[in-house]
């Protein structure tokens, strides 16, 4: 009941259209695009996926559209972190009934006390049969999960045995989950692949995060995972700019999108508002970077 497929989980964008709406269209072509780059899973309605932005009913739609394109191919987790323990619970709920592999939850902001966390992970898990997947992103959140209170999560309720980690510096608590509960744990890094190779050389199972050539990260992973570790960082190493330029705090999404676009997996760049938009420069450099790769795209 607790575990998932290991390898990279591509958190997918939420495709707008022009007038910011919910472009079911490019919802059926992203998914496409990320089983063809070879994928492991998809992680829909992360923070990246603007689930915030998202009516509750536009959220239960998205993840309807996601399951259904996908037909059970790979496993998509479903974001459902919500302020309030009683909808995280219905929205998981519902994405269990549409055949979510598991859930993703992110503690309810201003949580302060361990008791507090510990509470709201348990009412999820014991309301669904599949696994919760502790979302650790004090960025957005606000709220610190120490390696020792998500190891005690975990050890405490069944289905919270696998760890997002987007506290930066990741590996390190990579090491000390690790150290803590040993195997008994799946952890999954993320912050856009930029400790993705320190990750797996700590001991993490994949990777959750959106990056728009996830192709690249397949790479890393299949190379790292079957006795090629130098391969792996090879790979890492020729793409780092372009991770490290992608996962920009602010613009990161912004950036991701317009990628998508240039690669026909989306039709619109579309941002939902309020949003950060590319100025002229960041597109030059875009370019610059993508052309530096051998990544030239159409415009």
């Amino acid at each position: 009941m607790s575990r998932i497929v290991s390898g990279v989980y591509a958190i997918t964008a939420t495709p707008f259209d022009e007038q910011g709406r919910v472009d079911e269209e490019s919802i059926a072509s992203l998914v496409e695009f990320e089983i063809t780059a070879g994928v492991h899973g998809l992680n829909v309605l992360g923070i990246m996926g603007e689930a915030h932005k998202l009516t509750e009913g536009e959220r239960r739609r998205v993840a309807e559209l996601f399951l259904k394109h996908v037909g059970g191919r790979v496993p998509v987790v479903v974001g459902t972190s919500h302020a309030g323990v009683v909808p995280a619970i219905e929205l998981s709920r519902a994405a269990e009934a549409r055949g979510a592999s598991a859930v993703m939850v992110a503690p309810p902001s201003g949580l302060k006390t361990p008791e507090a966390i510990l509470a709201h992970y348990r009412a999820v898990g014991a309301a669904v049969r599949i696994p919760v997947v502790v979302q650790d992103e004090p960025v957005t959140t606000g709220v610190l999960m120490p390696a020792s209170l998500l190891v005690r999560i975990a050890q405490e309720v069944e289905a919270c045995r696998i760890i997002k980690l987007e506290e930066a510096p990741t590996p390190t608590k990579v090491t000390q989950i690790r150290k803590l509960a040993g195997t008994a744990v799946q952890i999954f890094g993320g912050l856009g692949g930029a400790y993705f190779m320190e990750e797996l050389a700590r001991g993490a199972d994949g990777i959750m995060t959106g990056f728009a050539f996830p192709e690249i990260l397949v790479e890393i992973f299949a190379k790292f995972t079957t006795g090629q570790p130098a391969d792996a960082a090879a790979v890492f190493d020729r793409y780092a700019s372009l991770i490290r330029y992608e996962a920009q705090q602010g613009i990161g999404l912004a950036l991701r999108k317009e990628i998508l676009r240039r690669r026909g997996a989306i039709r619109t760049a579309t941002v939902r508002a309020p949003s950060p938009t590319l100025d002229e420069v960041t597109q030059r450099e875009l370019d610059g970077i993508l052309q530096r790769m051998g990544l030239e795209l159409r415009g």
